[in-house]
């Protein structure tokens, strides 16, 4: 089962893209490469529960169990020590990728309130685009009722992209929707 994302790129992204940036080579077309989300638990230094509660909505949100971090350094002011379970992260490829990304760009960002767009500005300068939610509750897997604490977490896009500009042009393909030049 092919995700609607994948073919849309197979189908209408990788062509559009070819003509834009004029590349001769297949292989040179900006691609997805993973997806990355990271969601931080700070409140496991005091109680270590809150922890398996993130990686339960984590598990749910991107349909894979994700890695629980570890601090890799002693910080006296946070009472954190090294070696202390700190947060879960996972990492998404292949039609697990494509289908997240789906839900993300049609059904998540729009939930959000206010939503006008992401910022075009969340670039890291080698074509990956990095991207912060405030709260678990905008996924559709999460029940309200069950949730003990709004958590955030972090999404970052890998693309295969070299530069800035390609990365926009191709996310803006894929449907990410960022923020025109125009209303900054």
């Amino acid at each position: 089962m092919a995700s609607r994302l994948k073919e849309r790129y197979e189908l209408q992204v990788r062509s559009r893209l070819r003509e834009r940036f004029g590349y001769r080579n297949a292989h040179e077309v900006p691609k997805l490469e993973k997806v990355v989300v990271n969601m931080s638990v700070g409140e496991a230094i005091v109680n270590p529960k809150a922890l398996d509660s993130a990686v339960a909505e984590l598990t749910a949100i991107t349909g894979q169990k994700p890695i629980v971090a570890k601090a890799k350094k002693s910080i006296a002011a946070f009472k954190l020590r090294a070696g202390v379970n700190i947060g879960a992260k996972v990492t998404l490829r292949g039609d697990r990728m494509y289908v997240f990304l789906d839900k993300l760009f049609n059904i998540v960002l729009p939930r959000i309130r206010d939503f006008r767009g992401l910022p075009q500005r969340s670039f890291d300068g080698r074509g990956n685009y990095n991207l912060g939610l405030r709260e678990q509750l905008v996924f559709p897997e999460i029940n309200y009722d069950k949730v003990d604490k709004a958590r955030g977490m972090d999404i970052t896009i890998v693309t295969t992209a070299k530069t800035d500009e390609e990365a926009s042009e191709f996310l803006v393909a894929m449907g990410l929707p960022l923020q025109s030049a125009a209303r900054k």
